[in-house]
């Protein structure tokens, strides 16, 4: 577990109607690496942000097909997700900027 590998846990935050609401209540969303697992995602918001972590949930997303144009169909792949839950003082400046 080196900080390289820590840095490529987090992908990006995921920017939702749901997830700014939760905001409110120190739960976060992270789009993630598909290899990470709950220690991983800790370890790596624990060091990119300063933050203490309280738990970390993990939520696969399934693929998804798409139409484009009349016949042909495409698929959308799957990706996880983190909703990370933060300790009450904290707070991660990223999403107070949306």
């Amino acid at each position: 577990m080196t900080a390289q590998s820590l840095h490529d846990v987090l992908l990006r935050p995921v920017i939702s109607e749901k997830s700014t609401l939760e905001t409110e209540r120190n739960n976060y969303t992270f789009a993630v690496a598909r290899d990470a697992n709950k220690f991983l995602i800790k370890a790596a918001v624990e060091a990119e942000f300063k933050v203490t972590v309280l738990g970390v949930r993990v939520v696969s997303v399934r693929p998804k097909q798409k139409r484009r144009g009349r016949r042909t169909m495409g698929m959308v792949p799957g990706w996880k997700k983190a909703i990370v839950t933060i300790a009450p003082g904290d707070k991660i400046e990223l999403f107070e900027a949306v």
